[in-house]
């Protein structure tokens, strides 16, 4: 990446800063676009999911992976849990969704409250193994809550086979005017199910999968404690990816805890931040990091920068980062501070080898809260900084109520949040369409074909806040 004209900044930068200029291109489609990571992780689209509770959880993790992304799931969550969340995901077909399974005898109260956990939004009523019916919120819209699902579900069903090719079940889908049906194994038993567009999208991303083929997830372990211990049941359970997580990376616990995981050999990459500053990517390096998290403050549900003053404008963070891991062969994640497409492109110019999403994807049908709706009736769900009073109230459950107490009194994070739902984008899978399809395009108009020609390429300059207020769109005429 260079500046345009060569004009160094004399102050650090935001995303909103700055922007791309085109250049000369000979990439004749967005679709040429090779998006995988080069940092090892395996990522074939370049974002991860960040390691909050309220937005990684194991639906998450199965959608985002299946889409080329990878998922950390947060250190707070009981060991047993996370072990037997990273089998689960590991177990997930690569294109097909995991239905709602229910009976014919359960109640449309039921299947209301497990609707909206999947963005397909739809039951599958299985007796013996086999789909005999499907129910979706129009079918349950207006009746008895006490009323059996074998009464008012769709008996006429469209069965896909497991492993039918996408192309093929889409076709077959639109033929019979369905958005989504049941797939059935050999046996006629339920393995999954599709929609149109998950059809679609099966034929546009590549999952992100480990040697034996397996969804790729990773989980995090913090500082304290039994850092090796748990690093150790993680890297047995079968993680791709360990990430050593502490809002302020550049301490001496960070740097013990990496050594000690370190010291386990394992054989995966190991992430460690967060920092900011090139300094602290060399300590974190040397103590054995592969990949180095960039940012302190810019996180929707950060209040680090209000509460300390600490923390650095995330696209001057990014370049110098990035730049020194550049040095050292190893690679950096920009972690934070984007709310459109097109700050992840401007993270990836300035030379992440990914970008950690959280806030913006809490509001989706694949976050683990429960979905509400507001006296207007827009749906949301909750969400938290994972320094907040809430969060610290969660991981220290097991400590004497005096230690909560005391613990409790600090806190740099939002402790609730209202997400909204998009109406036209509900599921993170409509969000992730909307960056790659902008990532693709910025590294066309940057002439590259890869992530690393893109940051070879980038051209940026810098632009005033009127600058920034002339590229949004308008939604409604200015007179």
């Amino acid at each position: 990446m260079r500046f345009l004209n060569d004009l160094k900044p004399s102050y650090d930068l935001t995303y909103d800063d700055v922007f791309m200029v085109p250049s000369r291109s000979a990439v004749g489609s967005r679709q040429g676009v090779d998006l995988a990571s080069p940092d090892g992780t395996g990522t074939t689209i370049p974002l991860v999911v960040a390691n909050m509770t309220a937005i990684a959880g194991r639906r998450m993790a199965e959608t985002v992976a299946r889409r080329g992304g990878l998922v950390v799931i947060p250190q707070d969550i009981p060991l047993d849990v996370v072990t037997e969340v990273i089998g689960w995901v590991k177990q997930r077909h690569h294109v097909l969704d995991t239905p709602i399974v229910l009976a014919p005898t359960g109640t449309v109260a039921d299947a209301l409250s497990l609707l909206h956990k999947r963005a397909h939004g739809a039951g599958v009523v299985v007796e013996d193994g086999r789909p005999v019916g499907v129910v979706t919120e129009s079918d349950l819209t207006g009746v008895d809550r006490f009323t059996q699902l074998s009464e008012v579900m769709s008996t006429e069903l469209l069965l896909l086979n497991a492993d039918i090719e996408p192309r093929e079940a889409f076709n077959r889908l639109d033929a019979a005017h369905r958005k989504l049906a049941p797939a059935v194994d050999r046996d006629g038993r339920l393995a999954g199910i599709l929609t149109r567009k998950g059809a679609l999208r099966a034929t546009l991303y590549t999952p992100a999968t480990d040697a034996d083929g397996r969804l790729r997830v990773a989980a995090a372990v913090g500082v304290n404690g039994d850092v090796a211990g748990r690093a150790k049941a993680l890297l047995e359970a079968g993680v791709d990816t360990l990430v050593v997580d502490t809002a302020h990376g550049h301490q001496e616990s960070m740097i013990s805890a990496l050594r000690a995981v370190r010291g386990l050999d394992p054989r995966v990459p190991v992430v460690a931040g967060n920092v900011v500053a090139a300094e602290g990517v060399r300590d974190l390096v040397e103590a054995g990091a592969d990949i180095v998290k960039v940012g302190v403050g810019p996180g929707a549900m950060c209040t680090t920068r209000m509460m300390t003053g600490v923390g650095r404008p995330q696209f001057s963070a990014v370049v110098e980062c990035a730049a020194e891991a550049r040095r050292l062969g190893k690679h950096v994640w920009a972690d934070g501070g984007v709310r459109h497409p097109r700050d992840v492109a401007m993270a990836l110019a300035a030379g992440a080898s990914n970008v950690m999403i959280g806030s913006w994807f809490a509001g989706t049908y694949e976050s683990p809260g429960d979905l509400q709706q507001s006296a207007d009736g827009r749906l949301y769900k909750e969400s938290y900084g994972m320094a907040s009073a809430r969060a610290v109230r969660n991981r220290t459950s097991e400590e004497s109520a005096y230690d909560r107490a005391r613990k409790g009194l600090f806190e740099e994070g939002i402790s609730t949040s209202r997400m909204f739902l998009d109406p036209a984008r509900p599921g993170v899978e409509d969000l992730i369409d909307s960056i790659i399809a902008g990532v693709r395009s910025s590294c066309t108009y940057a002439g590259a074909g890869s992530l690393e020609e893109f940051h070879e390429r980038a051209v940026v300059g810098i632009q005033s806040a009127a600058g920034y207020a002339e590229g949004k769109p308008l939604h409604a005429s200015w007179l």
